[in-house]
């Protein structure tokens, strides 16, 4: 391990862009599972098909792909992304597909009787869904969302392929230099494992602010996956 200690700065630093990659890919994947997943209940076919569309690709396909085709294949039509930003937009686009199922399930679990109630006092449909419905269906969505959260981190190494310089890059360098193959994938396991276990911490914590009356589950490391 005193191999590593002269690159220590390289590896922090590149852990904390593998935390800004989950940071802002969270924060896309949010903006696009609320957008897929109220556009995928709509009435309304153009707003429904194009939704469940985007949603089974995104879900059917790999993320390592769709990350080379924004990478390597947009250029071909005129659109030209720089790693960081190719890096975040298949991140979120990826996990926001899967995060759309979430928004989607918590919202079809409600009882039928909320959504009855809110029509028969007479609110719009946009009433309906900002008074009654997700302030009822949020709560229900944090634990799975946390999981998407953790899901994002751990995918957040693949980028490491388009040459953004995360700790997966970083720590690749430093291996290339010292050698020390096994003290630096075990360095980095170990860093990969604190983060996930503070923002399932946190998550926790969340759930529990937005809902006191729920019990406390133990903090756990899962998978985002939704089916």
């Amino acid at each position: 391990m005193s191999q590593l200690l002269p690159f220590t700065p390289l590896l922090l630093k590149g852990l904390l862009v593998t935390i800004l990659l989950t940071v802002a890919g969270m924060v896309l994947a949010l903006v696009v599972a609320f957008a897929a997943g109220l556009a995928r209940m709509s009435p309304r076919r153009w707003l429904r098909w194009p939704a469940a569309v985007f949603v089974e690709v995104f879900r059917g396909t790999s993320m390592l792909v769709q990350l080379f085709w924004l990478f390597f294949a947009l250029p071909f039509f005129g659109v030209k992304l720089v790693p960081f930003a190719a890096a975040i937009l298949a991140l979120g686009l990826n996990e926001g597909a899967y995060g759309a199922e979430i928004v989607r399930g918590s919202i079809t679990a409600l009882p039928r009787g909320q959504r009855e109630g809110a029509i028969a006092l007479s609110l719009s449909p946009y009433q309906r869904m900002r008074h009654v419905i997700l302030p009822q269906a949020i709560p229900s969505m944090i634990p799975p969302f946390g999981n998407v959260l953790v899901d994002l981190l751990k995918n957040t190494s693949l980028v490491s392929l388009v040459t953004v310089a995360d700790l997966a890059f970083t720590a690749q360098m430093v291996r290339n230099t010292t050698g020390a193959t096994a003290a630096v994938f075990g360095a980095i396991l170990v860093l990969y494992f604190v983060v996930a276990y503070a923002f399932s911490f946190g998550t926790n914590r969340l759930e529990k602010w937005v809902d006191p009356s729920r019990p406390a589950r133990p903090v756990s490391i899962g998978d985002g996956r939704v089916s």
